[in-house]
């Protein structure tokens, strides 16, 4: 008993160790379909995917995938940190007007509208934390990413760059 609570101390010690940059954490990787590795958020719980942003120049993402209604409800509600190239990406099956709230929500986010051309159609840059205001795409949307407040200023992402990724 004494060595398993040892053990067990040990492993959280050595977690608790890892370098974190920036609110940054590391995803942890959990055996997917066919043998694949898919990695979870250690906060969500969610699959998290590539996403590449693409336009005057380029940028990476790790972002959380919220692929299910429960996921989409919840969002980033309750969540204080998020680092510099992490996201939500909130995929639709179908395109359709979407709109969001910040219900729950203590960071401030760029909330990112992309169209069925998988190309940026507006951004509603750093969104009032806790508001029930809806914040809505100009159009009808295939995706939302949500970014910490002042990312797309900061790599200059604007309307008409490309948004790419691959579900899995």
């Amino acid at each position: 008993m004494v060595r398993m609570l040892v053990l067990g101390a040990a492993l959280v010690m050595a977690a608790c160790s890892q370098g974190e940059t920036a609110g940054a954490r590391t995803p942890a990787p959990t055996a997917g379909a066919a043998g694949a590795t898919l990695e979870r958020h250690p906060v969500s719980g969610l699959k998290v995917i590539d996403l590449m942003v693409r336009g005057n120049a380029e940028h990476a993402f790790r972002v959380e995938l919220a692929d299910t209604p429960a996921a989409q409800s919840r969002g980033l509600m309750y969540r204080t940190e998020m680092g510099d190239f992490e996201g939500m990406l909130f995929p639709s099956a179908v395109a359709e007007p979407r709109s969001f709230w910040m219900k729950n929500t203590p960071l401030s986010l760029d909330i990112i509208f992309v169209g069925p051309d998988g190309r940026i159609t507006n951004i509603a840059a750093n969104t009032v934390p806790y508001s029930l205001d809806p914040v809505s795409s100009t159009g009808l949307a295939s995706a939302v990413l949500e970014l910490r407040a002042g990312r797309a200023a900061a790599l200059g992402i604007k309307p008409g760059d490309r948004v790419e990724y691959s579900l899995p």
